[in-house]
């Protein structure tokens, strides 16, 4: 194989690589932001029922 093949494929799998290891933290930060809001969704859910148990008491 021609040396310039062999670094254009060098290239290509390093880039591969990075993309690779970028998607993986992108994937860990949007596992760690859909947790949060499910935690903010679950507080929230709480006041609301709690608001609505006491309209019902009324």
């Amino acid at each position: 194989m021609d040396t310039e093949l062999l670094a254009n494929l060098e290239q290509r799998v390093e880039t591969l690589v990075e993309r690779y290891i970028s998607l993986k933290q992108e994937n860990n930060t949007l596992r760690e932001e859909n947790s949060r809001l499910l935690n903010e969704r679950d507080a929230v859910k709480a006041k609301v029922d709690g608001i609505l148990r006491k309209l019902e008491g009324i």
